[in-house]
C-alpha cells in the first residue's frame, strides 16, 4: 500500500519540475472558434494553469497548420481529499467541454491530463459527457485510473492496473482518440514502486503525443 506521504513527495517533485521547466499563467477560456481547442487538467499539487503537460500543448500550437486555442480547467488538484478534488475536476472539464462545443460546434477538441488530470480527462470521456463526440484526441499521462489491457495504452505498463482502475472497456468507444502513457514501475498508474517513473512522461513521450494529436486533428 502506497502511503499518502510518498504520494505527496513524488507529486510535489512533479510540481517542482514543472516550475523548473516552465511557468505558465492560468489559461483563460476563450470565445474564439479556432479549428482546434485544447482543454487540459494539471497534475496533483501543480500550480493553477496547464502544468508540465502544457509543454506538449505548446508544441501542438507551434506545429499545427491550423488555428489552435488552449485553456486549463480550474480545479483544486489537491492530494488531500483527492476524490473530491478529482470529482471537481471532472465537473469543470465537462462544463468547459459542453460550453466550447455548444459555442463552436465545428471545433475539434483535444483533452489532456497528467496524473490526477489524466484521471479527470479519462472520466469525462468514460461518462460520454456532452460534447465528447467533438473530442478528436486525448492524451493521458500517468493516469491513476489506468486499467490493464486496454488497446489505447502506449506505455510499457499495460499489464498493470493503477490505484483506481476504471472498468475495462469503458473507454473503448474512444480508443482511436486516446493515447494513454503508463510505464512499468509507476506507483500510481501501474502499481509499481518507483515514483520517479511518474514524473518523466512529458520528457519521454511529449513528441509522440504531439504527433498523435496532430495526426488526429489533421495537422
Amino acid at each position: 500500500m502506497i502511503s499518502i506521504t510518498s504520494l505527496k513527495v513524488s507529486l510535489f517533485a512533479l510540481a517542482a519540475l514543472t516550475l523548473s521547466v516552465t511557468a505558465k499563467p492560468v489559461t483563460a477560456p476563450t470565445t474564439d472558434c479556432a479549428a482546434v481547442h485544447v482543454i487540459t487538467a494539471r497534475a496533483s499539487t501543480e500550480l493553477p494553469g496547464e502544468g508540465i503537460i502544457g509543454l506538449v500543448v505548446s508544441d501542438i500550437v507551434l506545429q499545427s497548420k491550423q488555428t489552435v486555442t488552449r485553456e486549463a480547467i480550474i480545479y483544486p488538484a489537491t492530494l488531500t481529499d483527492y476524490a473530491n478534488s478529482q470529482s471537481q475536476g471532472v465537473a469543470a472539464m465537462k462544463s468547459r467541454l459542453a460550453a466550447k462545443t455548444s459555442a463552436c460546434p465545428g471545433t475539434k477538441i483535444v483533452l489532456m491530463g497528467y496524473s490526477q488530470g489524466a484521471h479527470v480527462a479519462g472520466d469525462v470521456l468514460a461518462a460520454k459527457a456532452p460534447g465528447s463526440s467533438n473530442v478528436f484526441a486525448a492524451i493521458l499521462m500517468g493516469d491513476p485510473a489506468h486499467a490493464r489491457g486496454e488497446s489505447f495504452q502506449k506505455g510499457t505498463g499495460n499489464a498493470q492496473d493503477g490505484l483506481f482502475p476504471r472498468a475495462n472497456g469503458i473507454l473503448e468507444p474512444f480508443a482511436s482518440q486516446i493515447s494513454s502513457f503508463c510505464d512499468v514501475g509507476d506507483v500510481y498508474c501501474a502499481g509499481g514502486k518507483d515514483p520517479i517513473v511518474h514524473l518523466v512522461y512529458v520528457q519521454k513521450y511529449g513528441s509522440v503525443s504531439t504527433e498523435f494529436v496532430l495526426d488526429r486533428v489533421g495537422g
